[in-house]
């Protein structure tokens, strides 16, 4: 590939692959860079067809031509679409370069890069990171998988911005000179194994956000999490770790009683009150310590740290409430798109009765400890989509409703109850993405107070 700085698109035919969010700013983009695109999609219409056409963006639509792929001198994919497949192999095979939408964004950045990945936790640490960083007086765009594609920035980025950026295995996995100043990995368990290989293709794509890194920059570690620190061994950038467990670190960020402080050889700084965070559950803290992990590096003063989290109440679809009606609670959990973020949503509410609703489409995760953690404290379960039979195997006594509304109508709860969807599973089986399933939720349960 051509190096960064001397990156052009100009008059050259590039075609883009998937005319999703990220996609379509790709696209956008490109035309502005002076390239000749074709956006391609399987679906025979899409969002915005007009405007990007007025753009000067061909549309192919309904499928993809090989030969499309073939003659372009580009190809640049959108995060959910696979990298591995005939049509694009055989690109290859012709010598056209293919790369991912955050590759090419990440060429035209003038700014630094926080780039945060993880299994769980990137959106909520990626927009309080954001938060922090803006309240101590940093210019700062937040995107890459939530927000804003990566795409939509470069005109906007300048050499005093950082650019915090949530990055997910897919845009991690056709990365080549993606560069992060500062690289956060919070954690890591199996995920995404209906789109990787195995787990350890899903391992070697979070790992390459250390890649390009030097020892000049940053790799911000959970020391609580023995995985994710397996997985930055081979990282050449300095190490900042951060724990829930203040014996368990000499030096880094650490819960030290009611305050999250830095620790250093000689001093311990205090950061953040523990009363200035208002995320529900002791899991998200470790979100909060990663945040204020990447402000110490940054060197944002503990008071802005401190404003960003008083301020900060979680988002949406994550344990997002959603009602309270004769007394019982209805939470919104749609975004635990997998086991592990399940797990973290029934440690927030292990002291209360809980009605657990679960299931979407397959990702090819083992249900197992999901399962084994459900404690005595879930009074049922209601299982919806195409996961229903799979999930019904491995957690007996679950019940089988098919849908979020007959689940509602299924259950029977009791004044201070707890109903929460928390699906563990994708949404694509019956909803175009999370965000639509956590909506339908809420919609269903303003109907129930109706």
């Amino acid at each position: 590939m051509t190096p960064r700085a001397a990156f052009s698109v100009s008059g050259k035919r590039v075609v883009v692959v998937g005319a999703a969010r990220s996609g379509v700013a790709a696209a956008e983009l490109l035309v502005r860079r002076g390239a000749a695109v074709i956006l391609t999609d399987i679906r025979a219409h899409i969002e915005d067809e007009e405007r990007l056409r007025a753009a000067g963006v061909d549309l192919e639509l309904g499928g993809h031509n090989a030969e499309t792929f073939t003659r372009a001198d580009l190809i640049v994919l959108s995060p959910g679409v696979p990298p591995r497949q005939p049509a694009l192999d055989a690109a290859r095979r012709a010598g056209v370069p293919v790369m991912g939408e955050l590759e090419l964004a990440s060429r035209w950045l003038r700014g630094r890069i926080v780039a945060i990945t993880g299994t769980k936790g990137k959106s909520t640490t990626t927009t309080l990171t954001g938060r922090m960083l803006e309240a101590g007086g940093h210019r700062v765009l937040v995107g890459g998988n939530i927000g804003h594609a990566l795409s939509a920035q470069v005109e906007d980025s300048t050499e005093d911005t950082i650019h915090v950026v949530e990055a997910s295995s897919f845009q991690l996995e056709t990365v080549e000179t993606f560069h992060p100043w500062i690289a956060v990995l919070l954690n890591f368990s199996p995920d995404h194994l209906d789109r990787h290989a195995d787990v350890d293709e899903y391992a070697a794509a979070k790992a390459r956000v250390f890649d390009n890194q030097t020892p000049d920059d940053w790799a911000v570690l959970n020391a609580d999490d023995p995985a994710s620190l397996a997985l930055a061994r081979a990282a050449r950038a300095r190490r900042l770790l951060f724990s829930m467990d203040d014996e368990a670190l000499a030096e880094g960020v650490v819960l030290s009683g009611d305050t999250i402080a830095r620790k250093a050889a000689t001093r311990r700084e205090a950061l953040v009150p523990l009363a200035a965070v208002k995320l529900l559950g002791r899991h998200l803290l470790a979100d909060v310590l990663a945040a204020a992990a990447v402000a110490t590096i940054a060197g944002v003063a503990p008071d802005a740290m401190t404003r960003a989290v008083e301020s900060f109440t979680g988002l949406e679809h994550a344990l997002e409430p959603a009602g309270e009606i004769g007394g019982v609670r209805f939470v919104n959990d749609s975004k635990a798109t997998n086991v592990a973020a399940a797990l973290r949503a029934l440690a927030a509410y292990e002291d209360e009765p809980v009605h657990l609703i679960l299931g979407g489409s397959r990702k090819g995760e083992d249900f197992t400890p999901l399962a084994q953690a459900i404690g005595p404290n879930v009074r049922s379960i209601h299982l919806i989509g195409e996961t229903a039979d799979e999930l019904a195997a491995a957690i007996p006594g679950a019940q089988r409703d098919g849908d979020v509304a007959t689940a509602l109508h299924e259950i029977h709860p009791e004044p201070g109850d707890v109903v929460l969807l928390s699906p563990a599973c994708a949404s694509y089986d019956q909803f175009r993405d999370f965000e639509d399933r956590g909506e339908e939720f809420r919609r269903l349960v303003q109907n129930l107070s109706a």
